[in-house]
């Protein structure tokens, strides 16, 4: 008999995961995921869709606590309980529904970077690697034993949209490599020490915001960690919010670091100035007013600021 299944997913890794679960050949009996925000820049995949392709039941409930879910859930009998980017802390007595363990696939090398938004954290803390992680769920986030991991590079200039294409990968790859294992019931479960680790909480646009005086590699992994399709760093200059969509760190000594911190026009080319002296070549700018974002040239963005100054 094949084993089943209910599978809380949403975005990318969540498509991918429950893709690996259909071709290992476990009965997946419903799948639990989110309603689209329709203020959110959707640019990753639909599990929902996924899930419809083949004829399996979808549910969307607004509260992983309902007695209606837990009822749900219940029905279908699981043997597993599966979490792949689902956004909900799932309550113990939900998991327990599962008979023979509930896990979880998470976006970091664990213990380090649990909590929210991993992949943008790393980025932003000039981490050289991250990865994917199943583990056994617990009380606490991230904190059951570690099943399987498999770590990927961070390059000095990747965004965390291309981390996160690469942990994507790492988590299809970790369970394609462990499911057998663990669904004959032989898959190792590893001590997760929390003292060694890290929790990192969600981000905010806010968040964003450029702080011209850091040094200009902390001011450019910002800029990496939040680049488009995520909501971006910017600067606000002369009534003006202007969002850092691509950039790179210029060679030392290759520009002017006799300049205040901030945003610069000079030949044509846009720059910015940090704390450190070092500077950064801006190679996008986006303009933010009440239609939306709007990329400006140099010449654009000098007109702009001598506008209002």
């Amino acid at each position: 008999m094949k084993p089943r299944a209910v599978v809380f997913a949403y975005h990318n890794v969540g498509v991918r995961c429950l893709q690996v679960l259909l071709a290992r050949g476990v009965d997946v009996a419903l799948v639990v995921t989110h309603e689209d925000n329709p203020s959110e820049n959707i640019w990753f995949g639909s599990v929902a869709s996924v899930a419809a392709e083949h004829g399996i039941d979808v549910v969307t409930p607004a509260d992983p606590r309902s007695p209606e879910l837990r009822a749900a859930v219940s029905a279908a009998r699981p043997d597993f309980i599966f979490s792949f980017y689902y956004r909900h802390m799932l309550p113990l007595d939900l998991l327990a529904i599962a008979a023979r363990g509930a896990y979880n696939m998470h976006g970091s090398l664990l213990p380090k970077y649990r909590g929210r938004v991993p992949t943008n954290w790393a980025v932003l803390n000039g981490e050289s690697e991250t990865g994917a992680t199943l583990h056994e769920m617990a009380a606490k986030p991230d904190a059951g034993a570690i099943i399987a991991q498999t770590p990927v590079p961070i390059l000095p200039d990747d965004t965390a949209a291309q981390v996160f294409d690469k942990v994507t990968v790492a988590a299809e790859q970790t369970l394609w490599r462990v499911l057998p294992a663990l669904l004959a019931g032989e898959a190792p479960h590893l001590p997760n020490d929390l003292s060694h680790g890290s929790y990192y909480g969600g981000r905010k646009p806010e968040d964003g915001r450029i702080d011209w005086s850091q040094s200009a590699q902390q001011v450019y992994n910002l800029i990496r960690a939040v680049a488009p399709p995520y909501p971006g760093a910017f600067t606000d200059l002369n009534g003006h919010r202007f969002i850092v969509a691509r950039a790179r760190l210029a060679v030392p000594g290759a520009l002017r670091s006799d300049l205040p911190p901030g945003l610069h026009v000079s030949d044509n080319a846009v720059f910015a100035i940090c704390g450190d002296g070092r500077a950064i070549n801006i190679h996008e700018l986006r303009h933010q007013h009440d239609g939306g974002e709007t990329a400006v040239s140099p010449a654009k963005f000098a007109q702009l600021i001598q506008s209002h100054s």
